[in-house]
């Protein structure tokens, strides 16, 4: 009599996702189906995530309290950088990203939904797997961007334009990388064979460490500061890359670029040496 209780257990503590794949399924279904939906999803958190770092860049040459966090205290963001790094993002959403969305919408049939949900062991191991994927494929994107001259001029050099990055030099890219990028993002979890809500977490997660790399602050709930080893590149790391572009290619982890020798000395903040020196 204790197995069935134990399997019973088991299966519960498997499918924590049940209730909110059949609450989104059975409420949200025509919505979720639209080809249109990925693509709001994915903006309307980039724009949530700017936002909030914008506000907390205004403020920061204000508020000692923040400011004590930007890896570079001493360049406060400005509105001329805030507009043009605006401007040239609402340029690509609404010459490129906004025409794609509607052919999808128009030529893509609606897409079916799986009426089972992923495990939650399937949902963490997918977006880590995709995670894992898209950060191979952006490494060797990106180095070649640097090492080829042209394909740094031609697409890779408008990045750089900013050697101290903040959130909206996230996508302050050329069309062809924002589509490099975004192609990857979504053929990774096909690849993958990952359920759509599993997808449609990695795209979250992808959004938000995307934009936490450009962000401009070392803060001790960094993922880059919880993560052990020093396995998981973060703002720093990013940050270095933009002072030394030949080096921390890898968009996310650290792996590659320790394999490669392509890592850099730099990547360390004024407020991580404030943390050590209060240690040591």
């Amino acid at each position: 009599m204790a197995f069935p209780k134990l399997q019973e257990h088991s299966y519960l503590g498997q499918n924590r996702l049940v209730p909110i794949w059949d609450y989104l399924h059975n409420n949200y279904e025509g919505t979720l189906r639209s080809p249109l939906f990925p693509v709001l999803l994915s903006v309307s958190t980039y724009l949530l995530l700017v936002a909030l770092f914008t506000v907390l860049d205004v403020l920061a040459p204000h508020w000692p309290s923040i400011n004590r966090y930007k890896i570079h205290p001493e360049k406060p963001v400005t509105w001329t950088h805030i507009w043009r790094t605006l401007g040239l993002t609402t340029y690509n959403h609404l010459i490129y990203i906004f025409p794609a969305a509607v052919g999808q919408w128009i030529w893509r049939p609606p897409i079916p939904l799986p009426k089972e949900a992923p495990t939650l062991t399937e949902f963490l191991l997918g977006i880590l797997g995709c995670t894992i994927l898209f950060d191979f494929q952006y490494y060797l994107w990106h180095l070649l961007h640097h090492k080829i001259g042209w394909l740094y001029r031609t697409f890779h050099a408008i990045h750089h334009q900013y050697n101290e990055p903040f959130s909206l030099v996230t996508q302050y890219l050329s069309a062809w990388e924002l589509f490099s990028v975004g192609f990857w993002t979504t053929v990774d979890p096909l690849l993958l064979q990952c359920h759509c809500l599993t997808t449609w977490g990695f795209m979250l997660f992808n959004i938000w460490i995307s934009t936490d790399d450009h962000c401009g602050y070392d803060f001790p709930w960094s993922l880059h500061n919880l993560v052990p080893f020093g396995l998981w590149g973060g703002s720093v790391k990013h940050d270095a890359h933009h002072q030394k572009p030949n080096t921390n290619f890898a968009p996310f982890f650290s792996h590659w670029d320790w394999l490669a020798g392509t890592g850099s000395n730099l990547a360390q903040s004024a407020a991580m040496r404030k943390r050590e020196s209060k240690g040591a």
